[in-house]
């Protein structure tokens, strides 16, 4: 899709964070797949990335995902975090679900090595409810989003470090969404470069579900 020359949404001044495939895609998902650059200050992304560094390091990298849609990752579940990190989780609470919505209680940490890449996939209501938002460290990334009956609507998120996605209704169940591998990782014309990069998984409850439950972990990005 690189090159295509198709709609672009600006949303900040400078680079476009989003691009998609005809305005009626781009309105659809306006509020359902959104992206906040800066979310996240230097020393935050930081923050999170020494206490997750630990953590990670204890764990080898796979290959071979439950359910085939994730190469060259390790993942973690986390609830224990310092004052800091939890002072920014809560930031992301508040930004992207609503005050009747339920977090599960544990985070998805989910660490791509650089040739890493996560495959088209829809998450299932099982393991996460309406609303996922996540935060990016280390690398920028392109998330491309596909409808599942028309191939030919797309979406692609930028995805820098220190930024928030947000993924909510359509975005989650009408279409796939996989993160990019670095040989196809273009942002339109622009390359983008694929490092190590770590994503911080925030989840709403599934429908059903106890705040105390959990399931096997969602191949989320």
């Amino acid at each position: 899709m690189a090159g295509t020359g198709l709609l672009a949404l600006r949303t900040l001044p400078g680079p476009s964070w989003v691009r998609s495939s005809s305005p009626s895609v781009l309105s659809r998902l306006r509020d359902a797949a959104v992206v906040r650059p800066g979310f996240l200050s230097v020393a935050e992304e930081e923050t999170l990335s020494r206490e997750l560094e630990p953590e990670l390091r204890r764990r080898r990298y796979e290959y071979d995902h439950w359910d085939a849609a994730i190469h060259g990752f390790r993942e973690t579940e986390k609830s224990r975090w310092s004052e800091a990190s939890r002072a920014i989780l809560q930031r992301v609470q508040a930004a992207a679900f609503g005050p009747g919505q339920t977090l599960l209680s544990s985070v998805h940490v989910l660490d791509l090595e650089a040739r890493g890449y996560i495959k088209p996939h829809v998450d299932s209501v099982k393991f996460c409810g309406a609303t996922i938002a996540g935060l990016s460290l280390l690398s920028p990334s392109v998330m491309r989003l596909v409808h599942t009956q028309e191939p030919g609507e797309w979406l692609e998120l930028l995805l820098e470090p220190g930024s928030l996605y947000i993924l909510r209704g359509s975005a989650r169940y009408d279409f796939s969404h996989e993160i990019l591998r670095d040989e196809e990782s273009f942002f339109g014309e622009r390359r983008i470069p694929r490092g190590r990069r770590i994503s911080v998984i925030c989840r709403s409850l599934p429908e059903g579900m106890g705040p105390g439950e959990s399931g096997q972990s969602p191949p989320a990005c």
